[in-house]
């Protein structure tokens, strides 16, 4: 898919197209858009401004609709916001943005210890999150060590951060992996994790909440 950009002074008109057909889209509010983008992330005009590399006094009048900004602008205010361009031109399903952002700085996580595994979740202070990132310590060195298979709803992506891990999985033969391999799978399927390093095995998880 792609945009085009057709300007009148005070809208700016999106047209999208694909490869088999193209139409024009509805004609958008660039200035609301803009004002609804910069309050979801509770910006002053000064501090948004600041982010875009853009004038106060140009924001401003791009949000009032008192000027239609080139090209280069709607770039410098897509990157200030951290989006595309096209997602600067696409509302969001609903119209509305959730704007959620957690922050943790390392080794503060919140801690969960179990007899195989030191977990530290991230991203804890987010209720209702769709997916659990967690890094964890392997601290199992034989699959003896567990009480059977670990499984449960969604799926899961694993990484291994330091050291040597052995990923025992219900269908599937024992996958060794090192630094910087990573693996994707249904997460009801039956798996375990072993450190076969010297060191305890350090690994970034990511479960989707089902």
């Amino acid at each position: 898919m792609c945009f085009m950009v057709e300007k009148n002074p005070h809208i700016i008109q999106v047209a999208r197209a694909d490869n088999i057909e193209h139409e024009t889209g509805t004609p958008l509010n660039l200035g609301a858009r803009v004002r609804e983008l910069r309050k979801a992330k509770d910006w002053t005009l000064e501090q948004a401004a600041q982010q875009a590399g853009l004038a106060r006094s140009t924001l401003s009048k791009i949000e009032n609709e008192q000027m239609s900004p080139t090209f280069d602008a709607v770039k410098k205010l897509a990157t200030g916001l951290g989006i595309s361009v096209p997602q600067l031109f696409t509302a969001p399903k609903g119209d509305q943005i959730m704007a959620r952002m957690a922050t943790t700085k390392d080794g503060e996580g919140k801690a969960h210890v179990t007899p195989t595994y030191e977990h530290e979740m991230l991203g804890a202070a987010l209720s209702s999150k769709a997916m659990l990132p967690y890094r964890a310590r392997i601290r199992a060195r034989s699959i003896e060590e567990f009480d059977g298979w670990v499984r449960h709803d969604g799926e899961e992506f694993l990484y291994v951060l330091s050291g040597k891990i052995r990923l025992y999985t219900e269908f599937y033969e024992p996958v060794e992996m090192s630094r910087g391999d990573s693996c994707y799978y249904d997460a009801a399927m039956g798996h375990d994790v072993i450190s076969i390093s010297q060191e305890d095995a350090m690994i970034l998880w990511v479960t989707s909440v089902a």
